[in-house]
C-alpha cells in the first residue's frame, strides 16, 4: 500500500484494532462458565467500589472498611481478573480459561487480600511476620509480577523486579549505589504486609479516584456520549481546510474526558476519524499521526486527566482543584496548537472543507457564536448564583430541591433530543460527503453534558474529594444509562417502556463490567509500582539519586531535566503512563527540586510532577514501542514506526512545554497578581505556541525559510520566557547579606515567603549550601514571625547563625538544621514589566508575516496560468 495516497486502504484492520481493545480490557472472550465468571467477577467489583464511595456504610453502619482493607480488596480483584482475563502467551486460549489460570487467580486474590482477612492478626504483630506471613508475601509478590506481564507486558515487571533484585543485594551494588540491604523477611513485611509497598499511595488513588472516573467513563460511553461528541466536533469544524482533522484533535480532546487513555481514545475516535482524514487527503501516515498527538493530549486536558493526575493530589499535598488549576493553560494552548498544526498540514496539501447541508453566511456564523457565547455565560451565571442563593435561604433542605430540579433538567433536555433526528452510529466507512447541521446535532444529546457539569460542580464550587465528586457524578451518569431510553419512548410515544427499561439496566450492567475489565491495567501497575516506591524508603536509593543525578548533569538544571525526560521516554515505551510517573517522579522528582534549589531556582513541586507527567504520556507515540502509534497505524494502514515519529514531530511542542514552564511558572498560573497578568500569561502563551508550531512544521502563510524558521523560534522562546533576556538587563533579585535579616523579614507580607542562601553540613557530613523559601506566619516583630515558622537566629558579623530549629517546623522542613547559617538574603529589585520583551518580539513577528504575505502573492500569481 502506498502511504502516499490518501485513498488507499480505507478498510479499517479489525482484528489488530481488537487487539490494542483487548489490551485495555482483558484479552479473553471467553464462553460457558467462564464467560459469567467474567461477568460477574468485575461486576462485582463495580459495586464494591461504588460502595466504598458512597455515605451508605455510614449511614447503615455495616460495610465500612479502611483504606488499607479497601486497598486489599480492590488488588484481590485486579489480579483475579488478570489472571482469569488473560492468558499465560498471548494469544492462546482466547476463549477459554485453562485450569492452572483458575488456581492462580485464586492464589492471587488471596495473596492480595490477605491484609483484609487477618487484618487483626497483622495489627497485633507490626514488623514480625511469622512463617504464614511471609509465605504469601512472597508468593504474592510473584504473583503480582506475572499478573503484571500478563496484563501490561514485560517491561513494568523487570523494572519492579529489577528494584526486588536491588533490595536484597544492596552490599553488592557498585559503591554509588550500595546499601546495607535488606533481608527476605525484611523486604517480604516492607513490601506486603504494611502500607509502604504494594499497598502504598498508588494502590491508594486506584482505589480511592481512578475507578470511579473510569466507571464514569465507561457509563458515558455506553450511553452513547462518545458518538455523540465525535458527531458535534464534525458538525462544528468539518467545513474547514482539514476539517476531519480538526475534528479528530476535538473529539480526541472531548473522548478524553471519558478514558483517560491515549491508546482506548485512539480505538475509540481513531476507527472513525482516520479514515476520513485519509479521505479528504491526508496521506496515512500524517492521518494516524494527527489521531495518536491528538489522543496522547487527551490525558493532559482537566477535569479527567488519567490515574497519573490522581496520584499527584497525593504526591505533592495539593487538592485535585489545584492540580486542574495549574494543568489547564499548558492542555489548552497544547490543544490550540494541534489544531493550528492541521490547518497548517491542510494548507500545504490545499486541502479544502466538506461541504455542509446548511450554509450559513459569515454574518449568521459570527451572530451563532456570539449567541452561543452569550448564552453561555448567562447560563453559568444564573446556574452558579442561583443554586449558591437557593442554599443559602433552604440550608441543608438545598439537596432535597436541587437533585430534583437537576432530574427535571435531564428529562427536559431528553424530551428536547427527541425532536431532532437521532445520530447515527458513526461508521469508518461511511462517506461524509456533507457534513450535519450543526444546531440539530447538538441538541440531540444535551443532555450528556448535565453529569460532566455536575463533576465540575463538585469538584471546583462544592470543594467535595475527587472520591465524592466521581461518585455523584457516577451515580446520574447510571440514572441516565438507566432511564434514556424509556424516557425517549415516551416522548415518541412509541410506548414499550418496560423493554426499554430492561434494555437500560443490561447497558449498566455491561458498563459497569467494561470499567472494571478496562481498571485490571490500572490496578496491577499502581501496586507493581507500589513495589519501586517501597525499595526506595526501604534503602534510601532517593539520596543516592541525588548525588548520581548531580553528578552526571555537573549540577546543570537543564541537563538534569533533559536526562528525566529521557529516562520518561525511554520508560514510557514499555510502561503505562501511570507506572511510569509513580517510579520516575519517586526518583527524579526530589532531586531536581533539590538541586535547583541549590543552584538558586526555586522549582514548585508541582511544576516537577507535571513535567514527568507530560513525557509519561508523550512515551505513548515515542518510537519503537509506541502503543498509541500502534493502534492508530492499525486503523490507517501505515507504518507504525513513521506514524510514531510524524506523531511526535507533532508533539513537539507538547515536550516544549514542561521545559517553559519549570522556569516560567506563570504558565501553571503561579505567580499571577490579577486578571491583567493572567489575561496577558494566556495571549503569550497560545501566541508563543502556535509560532513555534509555524516553526517546527517549516510552513506559515507559505513555506519558511531556515532564517525565518530561527527568526520566529527565537520570538516563541521570547514570548514564552520573557524573562530569560530582561534578566541580563535587569536582574530580578539581588542578595542582600544576612546580617539584614530581620529588616527584609519586616518588608515581607502575611503568608508570603522569603528567599534565604543558607549553608551548613548535611546529614551525610558534606558541606553544603542552596536557597530556600520560608514562609512567614504573621508576627509582632521580626523574631517574632520568624519564631512563628520555627527559627531561632543570632547575628555573627555579616551572617545570621541558626540557634534552633523547631522539630516538624516550616524551617525543618525547608531543610534548614542547627548550627547553620544564613548567608544572604533575596530581595526584589524595582525593574521595569519584563513583559516589555514582547514589543520587539511582536513587531519581527509583523516583519516576517508582511514578507511571508508578499512572497505567497508572487508564488499564487506565478502559479495562475498565462
Amino acid at each position: 500500500m502506498s502511504d502516499s495516497d490518501p485513498r488507499a486502504g480505507d478498510s479499517v484492520d479489525r482484528a489488530k484494532v481488537e487487539e490494542f481493545v483487548q489490551t485495555e480490557s482483558g484479552g479473553r472472550a471467553a464462553s460457558g462458565a467462564a464467560a459469567v465468571v467474567l461477568f460477574v467477577v468485575p461486576l462485582l467489583w463495580s459495586l464494591f467500589q461504588l460502595w466504598i464511595a458512597s455515605p451508605l456504610p455510614y449511614i447503615f453502619e455495616i460495610g465500612v472498611f479502611n483504606s488499607t482493607e479497601s486497598r486489599s480488596i480492590h488488588l484481590a480483584f485486579a489480579t483475579f481478573l488478570a489472571f482469569s482475563a488473560f492468558p499465560m502467551i498471548r494469544g492462546k486460549h482466547l476463549d477459554h480459561v485453562p485450569i492452572y489460570d483458575w488456581v492462580l487467580a485464586l492464589a492471587a486474590a488471596f495473596a492480595a487480600s490477605y491484609l483484609f482477612v487477618f487484618y487483626e492478626e497483622l495489627a497485633s504483630r507490626p514488623g514480625a511476620p511469622n512463617t504464614q506471613d511471609l509465605i504469601v508475601a512472597l508468593g504474592g509478590l510473584v504473583l503480582l509480577l506475572e499478573a503484571t506481564r500478563r496484563a501490561l507486558g514485560l517491561p513494568l515487571t523487570i523494572v519492579a523486579g529489577v528494584f526486588i533484585i536491588y533490595s536484597l543485594a544492596g552490599p553488592y551494588m557498585p559503591d554509588v549505589i550500595s546499601h546495607k540491604g535488606a533481608s527476605l523477611s525484611k523486604l517480604a513485611s516492607h513490601q506486603w504486609l504494611g502500607t509502604e509497598g504494594v499497598f502504598g499511595v498508588a494502590l491508594g488513588v486506584s482505589t480511592s479516584f481512578v475507578f470511579l472516573f473510569v466507571l464514569f467513563g465507561a457509563l458515558l460511553e455506553r450511553a452513547g456520549a462518545g458518538n455523540y461528541f465525535i458527531q458535534v466536533a464534525y458538525a462544528l469544524l468539518g467545513h474547514m481546510r482539514g476539517g476531519p482533522a480538526k475534528a479528530a484533535v476535538v473529539s480526541s480532546g472531548l473522548s478524553g474526558v471519558i478514558s483517560g487513555s491515549s491508546i482506548a481514545n485512539v480505538v475509540t475516535t481513531g476507527t472513525f476519524t482516520i479514515p476520513l482524514m485519509k479521505r479528504v487527503g491526508f496521506p496515512a501516515t500524517k492521518a494516524g499521526a494527527v489521531e495518536v498527538a491528538a489522543s496522547t493530549n487527551g490525558q493532559l486536558t482537566p477535569p479527567i486527566m488519567g490515574a497519573a493526575a490522581f496520584l499527584m493530589v497525593e504526591y505533592v499535598g495539593i487538592s485535585y482543584l489545584e492540580v486542574i488549576k495549574h494543568a489547564i493553560l499548558p492542555a489548552m494552548i497544547s490543544y490550540v496548537a494541534l489544531i493550528y498544526i492541521v490547518h497548517l498540514e491542510a494548507c500545504k496539501l490545499n486541502m479544502q472543507g466538506i461541504e455542509r447541508l446548511d450554509r450559513p453566511t459569515l454574518a449568521q456564523r459570527m451572530l451563532n457564536w456570539v449567541v452561543i457565547l452569550l448564552g453561555l455565560c448567562v447560563l453559568t451565571f444564573a446556574v452558579y448564583y442561583g443554586i449558591g442563593w437557593m442554599k443559602d435561604w433552604l440550608g441543608a433542605a438545598a439537596i432535597w430541591v436541587l437533585g430534583p430540579l437537576l432530574v427535571l433538567v435531564y428529562i427536559g433536555l431528553v424530551g428536547y433530543a427527541t425532536r431532532f433526528p437521532a445520530l447515527e452510529e458513526d461508521s469508518p466507512d461511511k462517506s461524509m460527503d456533507e457534513l450535519p447541521p450543526v444546531g440539530p446535532t447538538v441538541k440531540t444529546g444535551l443532555y450528556f453534558l448535565l453529569p460532566v457539569v455536575l463533576l465540575v460542580w463538585c469538584l471546583t464550587v462544592e470543594r467535595f474529594s475527587p472520591q465524592l465528586s466521581a461518585f455523584w457524578a457516577t451515580v446520574f451518569m447510571i440514572f441516565i444509562v438507566i432511564t434514556q431510553q424509556p424516557l425517549k419512548a415516551f416522548f415518541h410515544g412509541h410506548g414499550q417502556y418496560g423493554a426499554k427499561l430492561k434494555q437500560g439496566v443490561v447497558d449498566l450492567a455491561h458498563s459497569l463490567v467494561t470499567g472494571a475489565r478496562n481498571m485490571v491495567g490500572i490496578g496491577v501497575a499502581t501496586a507493581t509500582a507500589g513495589i519501586v516506591v517501597g525499595t526506595v524508603t526501604l534503602t534510601g536509593i532517593g539520596l543516592v539519586m541525588t548525588q548520581f543525578v548531580e553528578f552526571i548533569s555537573g549540577g546543570n538544571l537543564l541537563l538534569m531535566l533533559i536526562f528525566t525526560a529521557l529516562i520518561s521516554l525511554i520508560l514510557g515505551m514499555g510502561l503505562p503512563t501511570t507506572a511510569n510517573y509513580i517510579v520516575v517522579s519517586t526518583l527524579m522528582a526530589p532531586v531536581i527540586v533539590t538541586l535547583g534549589a541549590e543552584n538558586g531556582l526555586l522549582v514548585p513541586l508541582i511544576a516537577v510532577h507535571l513535567f514527568v507527567f507530560y513525557f509519561g504520556i508523550l512515551a505513548d507515540d515515542t518510537p519503537p514501542v509506541g502503543l498509541a502509534a500502534y493502534a492508530a497505524a492499525a486503523i490507517s494502514g501505515a507504518d507504525p514506526i513513521r506514524t510514531g515519529i510524524q506523531g511526535f514531530t507533532y508533539d513537539i511542542r507538547t515536550a516544549i512545554l514542561p521545559f517553559m514552564f519549570i522556569f516560567n511558572t506563570q504558565l501553571l498560573l503561579i505567580g499571577l497578581t490579577g486578571w491583567f497578568d493572567l489575561l496577558v500569561t494566556i495571549f503569550s502563551a497560545v501566541m508563543a505556541m502556535l509560532v513555534f508550531s509555524a516553526a517546527t512544521q517549516g510552513f506559515w502563510m507559505t513555506r519558511t525559510r531556515w532564517w525565518e524558521t530561527v527568526a520566529l523560534l527565537l520570538i516563541s522562546f521570547t514570548l514564552f520566557r520573557p524573562g530569560f533576556w530582561w534578566d541580563m538587563v535587569y536582574p530580578p533579585t539581588q542578595d542582600r547579606p544576612g546580617s539584614e535579616l530581620f529588616q527584609h523579614v519586616d518588608d515581607v507580607p502575611t503568608g508570603d515567603p522569603i528567599v534565604i542562601q543558607a549553608s551548613g553540613m548535611s546529614l551525610d557530613g558534606d558541606e553544603v549550601s542552596k536557597y530556600l523559601q520560608l514562609m512567614l506566619p504573621a508576627g509582632e516583630s521580626p523574631e517574632q514571625r520568624l519564631a512563628q515558622a520555627g527559627l531561632e537566629v543570632s547575628p555573627q558579623g555579616d551572617q545570621m547563625v541558626v540557634d534552633f530549629v523547631n522539630f516538624g517546623s516550616v524551617a525543618e522542613q525547608a531543610g534548614i538544621s542547627f548550627g547553620w547559617t544564613i548567608d544572604s538574603v533575596q530581595v526584589g529589585t524595582d525593574r521595569p514589566p519584563k513583559e516589555l520583551m514582547f514589543i520587539p518580539a511582536l513587531a519581527l513577528l509583523v516583519v516576517l508575516g508582511v514578507g511571508q504575505y508578499r512572497r505567497r502573492a508572487r508564488e499564487n500569481a506565478a502559479a495562475q496560468p498565462a
